[in-house]
């Protein structure tokens, strides 16, 4: 790993990580980018999530209300989705615009927006990404091999990835693995030359990317292998689980507070947290029915107030996050972490109760962007904006230069300073 701010405390039997420091940035470091990305399966409820008015001069609606400390660096978004036709199935395209069926069809297949930061960044951090939810995953992250990327699923076992050191055994073991593998490819790798002479030019192409897949592989054996050494950050979560009952509220407020110190380490750059379908909500207050129940209200009054109160829990929880990553100074640079964190909220799903994957529910808040508040995307032609086009833009803040992402066809026009 090059030289930078991530300085190592020496210990007995390792080394303990510290923050950012900027005592230790050298002069042309720049402090890093980060994503997190929060996303449910159902959407939200429109007639509650989005504002009456366009512009900055906006208020809040009753589902956002927790977010009007934040209200100046937030952007949401109205008419933009990935064109897809109503029914379930098809949320699992939120980010990326590309169902898992028609992935080969482009050449980095379905892969997810955060799943390109996290390639992006993966020699730099000891992981290249974290997923975190109560439950099973809602399928929101693809690798360009067209496969899901999996969640943890318990707090406590999120907490032990990242945490937890290993015995020296079990370090023998893993360096014992990796350098196994490591040989593995090095003898693969030379005997690709001579079959390129014997095959079509369809199949050398397939074998360039394979060659391609191969050194990345060898990257991500020689980072995990610097890594190993290296003792994991302190992290105490024990007051999330000091109260006479465990809820959903103080399960996810360890899941965002995990994420935030592993910003705030570095040992990731890239997050992603799901509400999942199956995800109970009678913990929260006048909710006595399943999540999806909710979504299939009749227009009933009583069971909308129940979905409207689960929105509106779920982005308490995300308002409660982005504090927290408000009160960190960042190293070295002006403002908060937050400022330099892109933080996106959102579905694939517009609204469950219609089965619309239309207009969906899009919210960019923190980043350092000079955000524009509540903003109607659709084209003078009356076509939503392709949501790709956002990812365009997020990921040139990151630091990724490239002009297209998957289906856009432009790019957003959400500035940065």
């Amino acid at each position: 790993m090059n030289s930078n701010r991530r300085r190592f405390i020496k210990g007995l039997g390792g080394v303990l990580a510290l923050p950012l420091l900027e005592s230790f940035a050298l002069p042309e470091q720049k402090s890093p980018v980060r994503f997190l990305v929060v996303g449910n399966p159902f959407g939200m409820h429109p007639d509650y999530f989005f504002p009456k008015k366009f512009g900055k001069d906006f208020e809040l609606s009753p589902t956002l209300s927790s977010l009007e400390w934040v209200k100046d660096r937030l952007t949401i978004l109205a008419h933009t989705d990935h064109g897809m036709v109503s029914g379930h199935g098809r949320e699992v395209s939120f980010l990326s615009g590309i169902l898992p069926a028609d992935s080969l069809a482009y050449p980095e297949k379905n892969i997810s927006i955060d799943q390109l930061m996290a390639r992006h960044t993966a020699t730099s951090v000891r992981y290249p990404s974290i997923g975190a939810g109560l439950g099973s995953g809602i399928r929101m992250s693809w690798t360009e091999n067209g496969v899901e990327d999996a969640i943890f699923t318990d707090p406590q076992k999120l907490f032990d990835h990242l945490f937890v050191n290993l015995s020296d055994k079990e370090k023998a073991i893993r360096k014992e693995i990796i350098a196994r593998n490591g040989s593995i490819l090095d003898s693969v790798s030379e005997q690709f030359s001579s079959l390129k002479r014997s095959v079509s030019q369809s199949d050398r192409e397939r074998i360039d990317q394979y060659q391609s897949s191969v050194r990345d592989l060898e990257k991500t054996f020689a980072n995990r292998a610097t890594w190993i050494g290296r003792d994991k950050p302190a992290f105490d979560i024990s007051e999330h689980f000091s109260h006479s009952e465990v809820t959903i509220e103080n399960r996810y407020n360890a899941i965002f507070d995990m994420i935030g110190y592993a910003f705030e380490t570095d040992l990731t750059r890239v997050a992603s947290v799901a509400f999942p379908t199956d995800l109970s909500y009678t913990d929260v207050e006048g909710v006595t029915r399943s999540y999806h129940g909710c979504t299939h209200n009749g227009k009933m009054e009583n069971i909308t107030a129940q979905l409207v109160a689960i929105e509106s829990f779920q982005i308490s929880l995300l308002s409660r996050c982005l504090k927290k990553l408000d009160s960190i100074q960042e190293p070295n640079a002006e403002g908060s972490m937050l400022d330099h964190t892109i933080v996106l909220f959102g579905s694939g799903m517009g609204y469950g109760g219609t089965h619309s994957n239309r207009n969906l529910p899009i919210l960019v808040a923190g980043g350092g962007f000079k955000h524009l508040g509540y903003v109607d995307t659709i084209s003078p032609g009356g076509n939503n904006m392709p949501l790709c086009n956002l990812y365009v833009t997020l990921l040139q803040r990151f630091g990724i230069e490239r002009d297209t992402f998957n289906t856009s066809t432009g790019t957003f026009d959400l500035k940065y300073a």
